[in-house]
C-alpha cells in the first residue's frame, strides 16, 4: 500500500454521519449529485456499484428511508474504509459492503441472500468516466481505477445492474456528456430504457460537464429531460452555490468551504 493510501481522515457528511476518507478514496461533488439524483424509496433494497469509501450507501441511509443497502467494491483498501464508516455510524444493521468483483456475477450473487438476485429496486453508480486508453491516466492504481476502465468497463457495470434489478427496477449512474450516446445505447443492450436525465453545468454560458441518467428495466421508450442543474448561482461569477446546490448539500456543507 502507498503511502498516500494510508493518509485516513473522518469527514462530516452531514446528518451527524462521517465517512472516512484517504488520499486515493475519497469522494466528490458528483457523488453527492448521484445521490440525490437515485435516493431510494422507502424500504427499497439498494446496491451502489464500486462504491470506493462508501459514500453514497451512507447518504442513501442518512437521507432516505431504505430497506437494505449493499456497497460493492473490489479494492481492498477502500472496503477497509467504507467498513469502518458504517460500523463507526452504527449502520450495519442498514449497509453491507462487499469485497467483490462486479464482474463476476456468480461470486456477487453468492454474497446475496438467497431472494435478492434479481430483486433489487435500485443499482447506482459513479463509473470511471475515461474509456482505458483515452487521457492520461495516473499513476497510482487507485486513482487510475477511479478515472479509468482498469477494473471494469461500463458495459460490465450495465450487465451486473440487469441482473440485480427486478422488472421495474432503477438504474442510475453519471458519467461525461460525451459519452451520453454510448451509455444510452449500453443499457438498452442490457434491457434497460433510459427515462429521466439531467445535464449538470458549471454555470450559464458552459457546457454540461457531467450527466445523471435513470434507466429502468423493461421500462417503454421515452426519456425525459430535467432542467439543467446549475453547481453555481446564475449571473454570478462569485463561486457561491445556487440555491439548489445548496438544498442538495443541506448540512453536508457545514464544516466545509462554500
Amino acid at each position: 500500500m502507498q503511502n498516500s493510501e494510508k493518509k485516513q481522515a473522518w469527514e462530516p457528511l452531514g446528518g451527524g454521519v462521517e465517512i472516512q476518507v484517504s488520499t486515493a478514496h475519497r469522494f466528490c461533488t458528483d457523488t453527492v449529485l448521484l445521490a440525490h439524483f437515485s435516493l431510494p424509496g422507502p424500504g427499497a433494497l439498494c446496491a451502489d456499484l464500486g462504491t470506493g469509501c462508501g459514500a453514497i450507501p451512507l447518504l442513501w441511509a442518512t437521507r432516505g428511508k431504505p430497506g437494505r443497502i449493499y456497497g460493492v467494491e473490489v479494492q481492498p483498501e477502500a472496503v477497509e474504509l467504507a467498513r469502518a464508516s458504517v460500523l463507526h455510524n452504527r449502520l450495519d444493521g442498514l449497509v453491507t459492503i462487499l469485497q467483490q468483483d462486479l464482474t463476476d456475477w456468480p461470486g456477487l450473487r453468492e454474497k446475496l441472500r438467497p431472494d435478492e438476485a434479481g430483486a433489487f429496486h435500485l443499482v447506482s453508480c459513479n463509473p470511471p468516466y475515461s474509456v482505458l486508453g483515452n487521457g492520461s491516466t495516473s499513476s497510482a492504481q487507485a486513482q487510475a481505477a477511479a478515472r479509468h476502465e482498469c477494473l471494469c468497463a461500463f458495459d460490465d457495470v450495465a450487465a451486473a445492474a440487469e441482473r440485480l434489478l427486478r422488472w421495474g427496477g432503477r438504474f442510475c449512474f453519471c458519467l461525461r456528456p460525451e459519452r451520453l450516446a454510448e451509455a444510452c445505447a449500453t443499457v438498452q443492450r442490457h434491457g434497460m430504457e433510459p427515462k429521466r436525465l439531467r445535464l449538470v453545468q458549471q454555470r450559464p454560458g458552459k457546457p454540461p460537464f457531467l450527466f445523471l441518467l435513470q434507466a429502468v428495466r423493461g421500462g417503454r421508450p421515452g426519456l425525459t429531460v430535467e432542467p439543467v442543474l446549475f453547481v453555481e448561482e446564475p449571473g454570478e461569477k462569485t463561486g457561491r452555490l445556487s440555491a439548489e446546490m445548496r438544498a442538495i448539500y443541506g448540512d453536508y456543507k457545514e464544516g466545509h468551504e462554500a
